[in-house]
Order: C-alpha cells, then structure tokens, then sequence
C-alpha cells in the first residue's frame, strides 16, 4: 500500500538553503554528499519515531546518518506541526524555527550530539552560531 499525505510545506527558498548548508558544512571540514529534508506532519513523524526509534512521543525533527568518512548524508524527517508549534513557544518566526531544526539535523550530520548537558550546550551554541549566519 502507498500513503500519500500532504501538508503545509513550508516556503523555502532552497538555493539559499542549500548554500547555508554548504556553509556549514564547509566551517566543519566537511564534504558534501546527498542530504534530503522531507517534511510531514506531526503525526506522519510520530509513526517513524515509533517505528523506526521506538520512541512513542512527537518530535521536530530525526535524523537518519548516512554520513562515510567525511561525506555527509542523511535524510533529516521534519514534522512542520512541531516548528509551528515551537515558533509560538519560543516566541520566534515560523522561519528562525525551521532553520534552527535544519541546522539541528545537519549538526547532527555533523557529529554532534544532544544526550548530555555538554553535548546540548555545544549544539546550542553551534546552532546560535550558524543561525547568525543568515
């Protein structure tokens, strides 16, 4: 069977996108391969959070690795429910949210973890870095 859902994508420039990102990767010695951003709704994630991480609870964003050596590639799966509702949260534009997970999935591309408090201050501090970029 194939399930087609369609939600609110939202509107990205992807040249500029894609030159942030090779930005990025570029500040990290890294070299560029395939990396696909798919966006879904909330409950869309949530099923691939259960059923690809058996974790049972709505998240922005995971990241699939398919990074080699210093080649990243991956697929970053982004709930844009998750952004909406984040950007009211956190009190920023619809855009600054979305950036902030994109970057939050390259960084992970990267290397970069977010498990321990020292690992979340250094995502956190890469993230505010490569956000001013913009």
């Amino acid at each position: 069977m194939i399930e087609l859902e369609f939600v609110d994508v939202p509107n990205l420039n992807l040249n500029f996108v894609h030159k942030w990102i090779s930005e990025v990767l570029k500040n990290e010695n890294k070299q560029e391969g395939i990396i696909s951003l798919v966006f879904g709704s909330d409950d869309w994630l949530l099923a691939k959070n259960v059923e690809f991480l058996q974790h049972d609870f709505y998240t922005d964003i995971i990241t699939f690795d398919y990074c080699e050596g210093d080649f990243v590639s991956g697929d970053l799966l982004i709930s844009v429910d998750r952004v909406n509702d984040n950007a009211n949260i956190f009190n920023v534009s619809r855009e600054t949210e979305l950036n902030r997970v994109i970057i939050h999935g390259i960084l992970h591309l990267c290397g970069y973890g977010d498990k321990s408090d020292l690992e979340i201050d250094i995502m956190r501090s890469k993230e505010d870095y490569y956000l001013s970029l913009l």
